[in-house]
């Protein structure tokens, strides 16, 4: 019964590894004529895009900065709070408010982007325009305050599960050895989840950088290199926004979009994963 059941994770395991390895095959082999016709430079670092000009031009440097700068953004915003918003309800929390507070998160979850892109839309969109008194508030800086309330529930839910994994033990420890319950949280507790933590903002990345509807509705979509107030394009609205009416090198171009929003968050786990491995060993 045992080989039985190892045999079934075996197989599911397996089934997972080729999924991924479908997906990079599938993309690659979409993605890489349009780089080989346009050049890998001047796909990469082009700074207009432009598909129905007299002579198409498919830049998409402002598609990534925007990104970068983007996710960047939300992260700088969404990690203090969610993190703070953990370790409070983790070891600090009545639990009343812990019971409270953690549905609301696990309902923030649950809310579809769309959701978040219409109410940006409707409210924080006419906020942006009103308070700094520009032209148009569909902007950057909303797709930044949008993405950072979207990551806070991954970051709010594994930070917790990696916090209240740390064996009691060690709080005991510190706590009698004269240290105050918050000396102890900050740097007993926290520092023993630190890998857990860092799976949060990994997944906090994941879900800034794969983000197409609310940052479609909130950033204006416009291809311009990126500036707080300005109208912006991330990599995934680009081609959430154009693949239905794309075709031939204009639709090649979209998936070479797509293979390098995929390679992204392949290096970002990559490098993530490789500084915890080596802070580990050391």
């Amino acid at each position: 019964m045992e080989n039985i059941v190892h045999g079934v994770f075996l197989f599911l395991g397996l089934i997972t590894v080729a999924f991924v390895l479908l997906i990079t095959v599938y993309l690659i082999i979409a993605g890489m004529p349009a780089i080989g016709e346009l050049g890998l430079f001047n796909f990469l670092f082009g700074k207009s895009w432009g598909p129905t000009y007299a002579v198409p031009e498919f830049g998409i440097l402002p598609f990534i900065l925007s990104s970068v700068y983007g996710t960047a953004g939300a992260l700088l915003l969404g990690v203090p709070v969610g993190f703070f918003t953990a370790v409070y309800l983790a070891k600090l929390a009545p639990p009343k408010v812990k019971a409270l507070v953690g549905a609301a998160v696990s309902l923030l979850a649950g809310i579809p982007s769309v959701v978040y892109g219409l109410v940006g839309m409707l409210v924080l969109v006419p906020a942006i325009r009103s308070i700094f008194n520009v032209p148009d508030g569909a902007s950057l800086l909303a797709a930044i305050i949008v993405l950072s309330v979207m990551v806070l529930p991954s970051i709010i839910n594994v930070s917790m599960t990696a916090l209240e994994a740390v064996p009691k033990e060690y709080e005991d420890a510190s706590l009698s050895l004269g240290a105050s319950p918050i000396e102890t949280y900050m740097r007993v507790t926290v520092p023993a989840a630190k890998s857990g933590i860092a799976t949060a903002v990994v997944l906090g990345v994941g879900r800034a950088l794969g983000e197409a509807m609310a940052v479609m509705m909130v950033s204006g979509n416009a291809p311009n290199m990126p500036s707080l107030f300005e109208s912006v394009r991330f990599l995934t609205t680009a081609v959430a926004s154009e693949m239905s009416y794309s075709s031939g090198l204009h639709r090649q171009a979209l998936f070479s979009i797509a293979l390098v929003l995929f390679l992204f968050i392949m290096l970002i786990n990559a490098a993530l994963n490789f500084i915890l491995k080596h802070r580990k060993e050391g």
